[in-house]
């Protein structure tokens, strides 16, 4: 048997360091919500492959229908020779992306591919430049994704210059004690101070902070900057990439703000678990905004791959066939009970419990203090995690978020299993 260790020591030789591993632990065989090691190891899985595989590891219907069409040919470009799966793909998310009036979709690979698209075509639609992104928000890791992304190490470190015209502003975090009217505040202070609004094409956010921690934009912050968008022509972009598909208890997190709103965005950008692991990504957006580059203008050689589309197709069906947006409900509400069970019996440094649907954060201080920080807590948390069988994530601009993005299909069962483990962890650690 080959050893996580010798695995190990052939990947320092093999591959750089920038690309880093969280675990030591080489994958060797993902079941629904548990994953095994090269050595055989169990784990419960509450990463999911940073919210990817939202219907868990290998779902038969999903590999089927990529079996039954790589059958049938792997690839050979939609800008070449169209094909009906990337169209019905498209069709099925027009039909429930919370969007004013007709959509239109266009699919790439990657998140950050989304994200680039989204600008472009925002852009060719407003005839302007500029783009207004959040602190904390993760957008990708190409030079404009990263530009828009409001965190700087490991991501942006080094990789200067930037690309102009992307400017940022604080995010509302009522925890940090910075609210909706102080967000608004430092908004208007970009548009006095870096670029007139008449010259911004758009307004970037994810619904709830990904990588910046799992911070959730209140209703009442959406409705401001749709007010804002509205009064001077900005298009809003709702970042998705790792809220959507069931994630947080709705298909995609601006259904919630749509519902107790009105407010819907312009353009929506998707990928991660929109094909249960298999690469794809998309843009969704009013129609006539989604026409506004020229033909050619778009695309790219892999975008919207035939395996991609057709587990797409699949991943749509098991989410309302299996009630996935009812289990991430179920399953994050059980995550939050636990984690409110250890804090209120003592455990002062669990200082912060959030997040919809089963997209759910802790925020780890020392006691009970937002303004103390404790990032050292939430790494030994991760890492005796996987030593007692867990893997886990950790985000935020301060290192001190444990973030949970479990299988929305994981068992009963295993949901018990994997928190009683979690607390015996977080118990032994603070």
């Amino acid at each position: 048997m080959t050893t996580n260790r010798e695995l190990w020591a052939r990947r320092e030789a093999a591959v750089p360091r920038g690309v880093a591993s969280m675990h030591p632990r080489f994958f060797e065989r993902g079941a629904n919500a548990e994953a095994f090691d090269a050595e055989g190891n169990r784990y419960i899985d509450f990463a999911t492959g940073i919210a990817v595989c939202n219907t868990g590891h290998g779902d038969p219907r999903i590999t089927d229908a990529v079996k039954a069409q790589i059958d049938r040919f792997s690839h050979c470009s939609f800008q070449v020779t169209p094909y009906e799966s990337y169209v019905a793909l498209a069709e099925q998310l027009n039909a429930v992306a919370p969007i004013d009036g007709d959509a239109k979709s266009i699919f790439f690979t990657t998140g950050a591919e989304a994200l680039e698209n989204a600008v472009k075509i925002a852009r060719a639609a407003t005839g302007r430049r500029g783009i207004i992104t959040f602190q904390g928000g993760y957008h990708g890791r190409t030079l404009l994704t990263l530009a828009m992304t409001g965190k700087v190490v490991p991501y942006k470190a080094s990789f200067g210059p930037m690309p102009t015209d992307v400017f940022h502003t604080r995010f509302p975090i009522a925890y940090h004690g910075f609210d909706e009217q102080a967000a608004l505040d430092g908004l208007n202070a970009v548009f006095a101070s870096a670029i007139e609004p008449s010259q911004v094409a758009a307004i970037v956010l994810e619904p709830v902070l990904g990588e910046g921690g799992f911070y959730t934009a209140s209703y009442e912050f959406f409705r401001m900057l749709r007010k804002v968008c509205d009064t001077y022509g900005i298009l809003l972009i709702a970042d998705e990439v790792q809220s959507g598909f069931a994630r947080t208890g709705e298909m995609f997190a601006m259904d919630w703000v749509q519902k107790a709103t009105g407010v819907r965005p312009d353009l929506m950008t998707v990928a991660k678990a929109m094909a249960g692991g298999f690469p794809i990504s998309g843009v969704i957006g009013r129609a006539d905004l989604m026409d506004a580059p020229g033909p050619g203008g778009l695309g790219g050689t892999y975008g919207g791959s035939p395996l991609g589309c057709v587990a797409g197709l699949e991943v749509l069906k098991i989410i309302e066939s299996d009630d996935l947006c009812g289990r991430a409900n179920t399953i994050g509400g059980r995550i939050k009970d636990r984690m409110r069970s250890l804090q209120q019996g003592g455990i002062a440094s669990i200082g912060d419990i959030r997040g919809p649907g089963a997209m759910v954060a802790i925020e780890l201080v020392h006691d009970g203090d937002p303004n103390r920080p404790n990032p050292e807590l939430t790494r030994e948390i991760v890492q005796r995690g996987a030593d007692n069988g867990l893997l886990l994530l950790s985000c935020g601009i301060r290192g001190n978020v444990l973030r949970f993005l479990p299988a929305l299909s994981m068992p009963e069962e295993i949901l018990d299993e994997g928190l009683e483990r979690l607390s015996q962890v977080i118990t032994q650690c603070a």
